[in-house]
């Protein structure tokens, strides 16, 4: 809850702590500063047991990991108000974020590497000294989600997926044509991270690989990631966490403007390949075969483009 005047402040800490007890059976909160256009940024550390990563914010990192004891790999947050640059912690999570491949590609680091061989007992074969931030990189998650309706998540089966490849570009997913985004996971399809000498090339070879992607039978933000990237002020670097909220409250996706026949000649392509893997397509029937041959074309004599 958002307190902007005295006045309403202790109404929001009980109604605060009414939901905590509900919700949680513990009414204790946790009272920190707002900042209405806040930078959030994130570090991610490494820990061997003979102890460690940018200047101040690298330091505090550091520290609280350091005086937590923690070994193996974390993400550190912070909040960051840009008028002043003074920064707040906000929390530590005990694992690697999503955005981790953002630090190994300009850190040059296997962080998911480095993790297993903590674990294993290895100290670091590093210090903070050895480390230089190469270049720019920029990660976006591509989701199956609607941003023009409060990003609500979509299900569906994926008709078509086709990761981009290129020099500086990185692919994390674990989906593929034909899998199911159901209502039981996160419906995150793939992280896509581009690596560049500076954030204008980085921001060309994203738009370059969303460009590249091809992603059929759910509604996602695929769209809206490449509007935000075009948008003068991510460009430059200006934005903050109301940025959205702002900039593309009354985002619409645009009307497809393929022509509908490479859209049926998409499908009948997907459904051979499909067939060929032995997934379920929900087959027409071939009669003159004995009634159990599969035949995408058959299907297809439904169609009629024009008057052919």
């Amino acid at each position: 809850r958002i307190v902007e005047r005295p006045a309403d402040f202790v109404e929001a800490v009980g109604a605060a702590r009414r939901e905590a007890s509900a919700a949680f059976g513990d009414d204790r909160l946790i009272l920190e500063r707002y900042i209405a256009r806040a930078h959030h940024v994130e570090f991610q550390v490494l820990g061997d047991n003979t102890g460690k990563l940018r200047e101040r914010m690298g330091r505090a990192a550091a520290d609280a990991a350091r005086a937590a004891g923690y070994r193996n790999a974390g993400t550190v947050e912070f909040i960051v108000d840009p008028a002043t640059r003074q920064f707040y912690f906000l929390e530590m999570n005990t694992r690697l974020q999503v955005e981790h491949p953002i630090t190994e590609l300009v850190a040059g680091i296997d962080l998911a590497q480095w993790q297993i061989r903590i674990a294993a007992g290895e100290p670091l074969s590093f210090d903070q000294g050895d480390l230089r931030q190469r270049g720019h990189a920029i990660e976006c998650r591509l989701y199956a989600e609607d941003p023009a309706n409060r990003f609500l998540p979509a299900t569906g089966r994926l008709i078509r997926f086709v990761e981009p490849k290129g020099p500086g570009i990185r692919v994390d997913t674990g989906v593929t044509t034909g899998d199911e985004v159901s209502v039981y996971y996160d419906p995150l399809i793939a992280k896509l991270i581009a690596h560049g000498e500076d954030r204008e090339a980085a921001i060309r070879r994203m738009l370059a690989a969303l460009g590249d992607t091809v992603l059929l039978g759910v509604t996602t933000n695929w769209r809206f990631l490449q509007d935000v990237l075009r948008h003068g002020d991510f460009a430059a670097g200006r934005v903050d966490t109301g940025w959205i909220d702002r900039e593309f409250a009354a985002w619409e996706a645009p009307q497809c403007d393929l022509p509908p026949e490479a859209l049926i000649a998409a499908a009948l392509s997907e459904a051979q390949i499909l067939h060929a893997a032995g997934r379920n397509v929900a087959p027409a029937v071939d009669e003159s075969a004995g009634g159990d041959r599969f035949s995408p074309w058959r299907a297809a004599s439904r169609f009629r483009i024009g008057e052919g």
